[in-house]
């Protein structure tokens, strides 16, 4: 769905065709914002360097300037000139799952601007496996500095309905490649040391990673590591609505506050998995899915469709699979 903006009919949400594409660059050459699609979530791209850009991106996402972002490349890209990949398992993860969704942390040749990476000694590198963001990078053939376009704090963008809900004309284009598929965002890991250490979770976990390198672990929760990567820090994924949560087995309370909202004539969804639907017959109800990529996959759309209502409720969900840990370290941030 392509939508038009208010102001002198000029379209901001745009398809990914050819001249749209020579339009972007020409946007990301001047140091303006262009949304782009990955397979997890929206971007919102900056020329990595130039600082005026990417002050401009961290000014209208909000996002504190001690919250550092990744350079995304094409699949092409040379990225052993913008940092040092002088470890044979960096070699072996980029064979593995690059492009794909992870983010690599590597020691910085210090190319891009200084303000990417907040002043540390690192960048964080991603190659995007989507159709419509490896079309975006090879047409700008730059290192683009993206954050999730979204506003600071509020849930991430599957759509480009999403970025522009939340940007509208404040940003000249918003590629349109459909809904992301893989919906949350990429895994983080500090390639820094001996051997990869996750410090965000996503779809690549440290199972995957451990049967490539042999030893991959997570990063304390209060890691100085964590200070490399995005998402680690302040609070995200917010719902704008009121939300609340509940423990796995506690359906009845759950029924409880949701039949007081609709009898003081208010609207409110119930967010859980598949299985445990069975409970909440009768009423709204999200379904996530059944398994973590499922569960990822529907997340964040369905978090935004839960600001049409009053009162979003989570039912937590056990763990059943890695990928699990990764939705609900999410779900736990999005419902307080």
């Amino acid at each position: 769905m392509t939508m038009l903006s208010t102001t002198n009919d000029s379209i901001v949400i745009r398809q990914i065709t050819d001249e749209n594409l020579k339009l972007a660059k020409e946007y990301v050459l001047q140091g303006k914002l262009v949304a782009f699609p990955t397979e997890t979530v929206y971007g919102l791209g900056a020329n990595a360097f130039l600082d005026d850009a990417i002050r401009q991106c961290f000014y209208l996402k909000g996002r504190p300037t001690d919250n550092p972002l990744i350079v995304h490349v094409h699949k092409d890209y040379d990225i052993s000139t913008l940092v040092y990949v002088d470890k044979p398992y960096q070699k072996e993860l980029i064979k593995a799952f690059m492009p794909g969704p992870i983010t690599l942390v590597f020691n910085s040749r210090g190319k891009v601007s200084d303000l990417v990476s907040c002043g540390l000694k690192t960048l964080a590198i991603r190659m995007p496996s989507s159709q419509g963001a490896q079309s975006f990078l090879k047409a700008v053939n730059l290192p683009i500095a993206a954050p999730s376009a979204n506003l600071s704090k509020h849930t991430s963008p599957v759509t480009a309905e999403h970025v522009f809900a939340d940007f509208g004309q404040k940003i000249p284009m918003i590629l349109d490649g459909g809904r992301c598929e893989g919906g949350i965002e990429s895994t983080v890991v500090d390639v820094t040391g001996d051997y990869p250490i996750i410090l965000r979770k996503g779809l690549v976990t440290a199972q995957m990673i451990a049967r490539v390198t042999g030893k991959c672990t997570y990063a304390n929760q209060d890691s100085s590591l964590n200070a490399r990567s995005p998402g680690t820090k302040y609070k995200h994924y917010c719902p704008k609505t009121q939300t609340a949560v509940f423990e796995h087995g506690n359906f009845e309370d759950v029924i409880k506050l949701y039949n007081q909202t609709i009898s003081q004539n208010k609207t409110a969804v119930i967010m859980c998995r598949e299985q445990d639907a069975c409970h909440f017959k009768g009423l709204n109800v999200f379904s996530l899915g059944e398994t973590g990529n499922q569960m990822a996959a529907r997340l964040y759309f369905g978090l935004r469709e839960a600001e049409r209502f009053d009162l979003a409720i989570g039912y937590k969900f056990p763990i059943t699979d890695e990928v699990m840990l990764s939705v609900e370290n999410r779900f736990l941030k999005a419902f307080g």
